[in-house]
């Protein structure tokens, strides 16, 4: 199976800190592949060396067989779009404007839309279920609202690669239900292989093809969600009393803390 995206011994360090150490794994193309793993564990970091944001202390990254550093910022933007945690909602555009910024690797020096431009962002907008906020600026939109508004503009980028940096953080259950779903839609559709950092193991288990869980800097273990998310494991990294067990809905683990109170009964 072919590689969207291929890690090879990279390690990274803000000063004398090492935030990863020699991490080696792939992803392969139309994967739904979720980075877990307690605060300050690296996940971040590791998106934005993903994203060609940072650049590792060492180490090797491909997108698409090819390393990272061989594409122009332009080309590379046509392969990978990005969305990071937070972002800033004050803009002074409308969301088909913003939207429209997806568009920007295929456009010449001076910047202009032309008709192809303008189809790819009513597409992305139909897709992400957000023609009625077409018009409406940035912050007159919800939490929930401005996450699709960006994810639209990702996938106006027309990608092969998706990363999302905690999608669904700070949303309530229904808005997080919806950007996942998005996301699976996303790649069963449009064959985009989706890469996501995300702090809720439980919705990770639900929808990843495979997790990273990633501990100090190291990977604790990956594999599907059956193989990573045991009580031994989760326990280990987190460092708490955890319930493993299968979810009601079949096929995949449910992770339930276990509160003090509850532990010598």
């Amino acid at each position: 199976m072919t590689s969207a995206v291929e890690i090879e011994n990279i390690a990274y360090a803000y000063g004398r800190r090492p935030v990863l150490e020699s991490l080696t794994f792939s992803i392969p193309e139309g994967d739904f592949f979720i980075i877990i793993g307690p605060n300050g564990s690296g996940k971040t970091t590791l998106m934005k060396i993903v994203a060609g944001i940072q650049k590792p202390i060492h180490g090797a990254i491909r997108i698409l067989g090819r390393d990272i550093h061989r594409y122009t910022r332009k080309e590379l933007a046509r392969k990978i779009a990005y969305v990071p945690q937070r972002m800033p909602v004050d803009f002074p555009f409308s969301v088909m404007e913003i939207v429209l910024m997806g568009r920007a690797p295929y456009q010449g020096m001076l910047g202009f839309e032309n008709d192809k431009d303008l189809e790819k962002a009513r597409q992305a907008v139909r897709f992400t279920g957000i023609e009625h906020l077409a018009e409406r600026r940035l912050n007159q939109l919800s939490g929930g609202e401005c996450q699709r508004v960006f994810i639209a503009r990702a996938i106006c980028q027309e990608p092969y690669v998706m990363l999302l940096d905690e999608p669904t953080a700070s949303l309530d259950l229904s808005h997080q239900v919806r950007i996942m779903d998005l996301m699976e839609q996303l790649k069963a559709e449009k064959q985009i292989t989706v890469v996501m950092v995300s702090h809720d193991v439980n919705l990770a288990a639900m929808y990843g093809n495979r997790l990273l869980l990633l501990d100090k800097g190291h990977i604790a273990k990956i594999g599907p969600p059956e193989n990573v998310m045991t009580y031994q494991t989760l326990e280990r990294s987190y460092g708490c009393p955890l319930l493993v067990d299968e979810s009601p809905l079949g096929g995949f683990p449910r992770v339930t803390p276990v509160p003090g109170k509850f532990i010598n009964k």
